[in-house]
C-alpha cells in the first residue's frame, strides 16, 4: 500500500494541478494557449533541449571523478545511458532513478551497487547545494519585486504570522532532532549525515577541481537551456535575468512534487511568471513547452539506452 501511494499520490497531484489550472481558463483563454503552442519557435526549443542533453553528457563524465578513487573507471557511454535510464525511471516511479542508475552500472561495469549508489547520493548533495545557491541569487536579485507582490496580495498580518510560524517550526524541528529517539528522527539525522558525508567526499577527491568545474558547467547548461527556451515565445523573450533565475529555481523545485514535474512544472512556472507581468496563458504554454520537450528527449534517449545497453556491451567485449 505504501509503495502504491508513493506512486499514486504524486501522479494524482499532477492530474489535479492540470485540472485546476485549466478549469480557471475561459474558452477564449484556452484558445490563446493553443495559439501560443502553434506560434512557438520549435527550432529554438530543439536548441534548448540540445543544451540539456549536453548537461547530461557532462554529468556522465563527472561521475567518473567520484568512481575513480574507488578503483572504477566506467565507459562514458555506459554512464550516459545509465543517467538517462535513471531519468526515464523517475517519470514512472518517483525517486527510483538513483537505484536504477546504480543497478545499470553494477551490471555492465561491475561497480558494486552500494558504492555506485553512494556516489550518486553524494552527487545529489552537490546539486542540491548549487540549487540553493541559485535560490539565494534569485531572492537577492528579485527581493523588491517579490516583497511588493506579497505585500499587495497577502495582508501584512498574515505575513508576520507566517514568519512567526516558520520560526516556531524551526525551533521545534531543532528540539526534535536533539531530544527525540523516534525512527523518524533517526532517518532525518541519517539524511543530514549523508549530506555531510557527500560534501566531505568531494573535498577528498583527487580531481575535485575538475569535478567542481563540471558541476558549474552542468548547472550553467541547465540555465542556458531554460534561457534559450524563453525565446521560443515572443512574450517570454524579454524577461529579466532575475526573473529568469527565480523561474528556473521554482521550476527545478517543482520536480520534487510529482513524477518529474508532471502537472506541477507548468503550474508553478506560470504562477511565478505571473508575478513578473506575464499572463497565465503565456506562462502555462511556456511551462508545458519546456517540460514536454525535455521529457520527450528523456523518453527518447532513455528508451534508446534500454535497447542499446546490452548490444553495446556485447559488441565491445
Amino acid at each position: 500500500m505504501v509503495k502504491f501511494l508513493k506512486i499514486a499520490i504524486p501522479l494524482g497531484l499532477g492530474v489535479f494541478l492540470i485540472w485546476y489550472s485549466y478549469s480557471k481558463f475561459s474558452p477564449e483563454q484556452l484558445e490563446e494557449i493553443k495559439i501560443h503552442f502553434q506560434n512557438a519557435n520549435y527550432g529554438i526549443v530543439a536548441m534548448a533541449v540540445f543544451f540539456s542533453v549536453m548537461s547530461h553528457v557532462s554529468r556522465a563524465y563527472r561521475w567518473n571523478f567520484m568512481l575513480d578513487p574507488l578503483g572504477y573507471q566506467p565507459k562514458l557511454l555506459n554512464n550516459f545511458m545509465a543517467v538517462y535510464i535513471a531519468y526515464l525511471m523517475n517519470i514512472f516511479i518517483p525517486k527510483s532513478g538513483e537505484v536504477s542508475r546504480a543497478l545499470v552500472i553494477d551490471k555492465y561495469e561491475g561497480v558494486p551497487f552500494d558504492k555506485a549508489f553512494g556516489t550518486i547520493i553524494s552527487e545529489r548533495v552537490v546539486d542540491l547545494l548549487f540549487l540553493f545557491g541559485f535560490t539565494l541569487a534569485a531572492l537577492f536579485l528579485q527581493f523588491d519585486v517579490l516583497y511588493t507582490y506579497l505585500s499587495e496580495n497577502i495582508p501584512a498580518s498574515k505575513l508576520y504570522y507566517s514568519l512567526g510560524g516558520l520560526a516556531i517550526l524551526a525551533v521545534l524541528f531543532f528540539l526534535f532532532l536533539k531530544f527525540s529517539k523516534s525512527a523518524l528522527q533517526q532517518k532525518v539525522k541519517h539524511f543530514f549525515s549523508g549530506l555531510k558525508e557527500g560534501v566531505f567526499s568531494i573535498l577528498k577527491m583527487k580531481k575535485k577541481g575538475a569535478f567542481i568545474l563540471h558541476t558549474v558547467f552542468i548547472w550553467g547548461l541547465y540555465l542556458l537551456s531554460f534561457y534559450t527556451a524563453t525565446f521560443a515565445l515572443e512574450e517570454t523573450s524579454a524577461i529579466t535575468m532575475g526573473a529568469l533565475i527565480i523561474t528556473f529555481v521554482v521550476g527545478s523545485f517543482s520536480f520534487a512534487f510529482t513524477n518529474s514535474g508532471f502537472g506541477s512544472y507548468p503550474f508553478f512556472v506560470a504562477g511565478i511568471l505571473a508575478v513578473f507581468g506575464i499572463t497565465e496563458t503565456v506562462g502555462t504554454a511556456f511551462g508545458w513547452i519546456v517540460w514536454t520537450s525535455n521529457i520527450a528527449s528523456i523518453v527518447f534517449f532513455g528508451a534508446l539506452s534500454f535497447f542499446m545497453l546490452p548490444i553495446y556491451n556485447k559488441v565491445i567485449k
